[in-house]
């Protein structure tokens, strides 16, 4: 991470230079534009909470585990080929860019076997991230975008491989241990409630867990109408 670009702005833009909005829309059924900024809108909230989970030594120390366990083949491969393999069409699908894109190849095609089952397992990691707010979650982000919480859940489940090994190639490349990522994620969890907009405020809500009024689904509308007509 640099210091003009945070993960969640990092990692966005190498979805879109690989083409992830159009080639997630199809599977999801909404327009490349209300995709990527749907994907917008989710990188926060998926970043920000994994932030949240790894501010103890033991949700760190469990993620780490997790990323080399389960992610890190996938993280030390380019997003174009993750990109690829998430979508069902192996790394050609994706222009033949490499790591990313076979994985996005084989979440969104269901391949990969039983050896890629919990490095594909969308919905399991999402278990994980969110908890008991993963309904919150689908539900918030679905209204807020206009995608509805079962599209926004398809994304979110299309989305989570990706982050994990995202991280996975940055914890590697950048020789961390579970401290370090946890300092990493939690620095990126609180630029983005600090930040604000769509994406901190879904964060926002959705770590909410005492409903104690944060920030309500009408206030996300309203971001949402703000900031959906064209850029996050």
């Amino acid at each position: 991470m640099t210091a003009s670009n945070s993960l969640t702005e990092d990692l966005f833009s190498q979805l879109l230079q690989g083409g992830a909005p159009q080639q997630i829309a199809g599977q999801i059924g909404a327009s490349a534009d209300q995709t990527r900024d749907a994907i917008g809108a989710a990188l926060p909230m998926l970043l920000g909470a994994l932030g949240r989970n790894a501010q103890e030594p033991q949700g760190a120390a469990d993620l780490f585990g997790a990323l080399q366990r389960d992610h890190a083949g996938a993280g030390s491969l380019d997003l174009g080929s993750l990109l690829g393999g998430l979508m069902g069409g192996g790394a050609g699908a994706a222009g033949g860019m490499g790591g990313l894109g076979d994985l996005l190849g084989s979440v969104l095609g269901g391949g990969g076997g039983a050896a890629a089952g919990r490095q594909l397992d969308g919905g399991g990691i999402l278990g994980h991230i969110f908890g008991d707010a993963q309904p919150r979650a689908e539900s918030g982000l679905g209204q807020a975008t206009g995608l509805g919480a079962g599209q926004a859940g398809q994304l979110l489940k299309i989305l989570a491989p990706i982050v994990m090994a995202f991280l996975a190639n940055r914890a590697n490349s950048g020789g961390m241990d579970a401290g370090s990522l946890g300092g990493m994620l939690g620095q990126e969890s609180s630029r983005i409630q600090n930040q604000g907009g769509l994406g901190g405020g879904l964060l926002g809500a959705v770590l909410d867990q005492n409903g104690d009024g944060q920030l309500d689904l009408g206030d996300l509308l309203k971001i949402g109408g703000s900031l959906l007509g064209g850029r996050r």
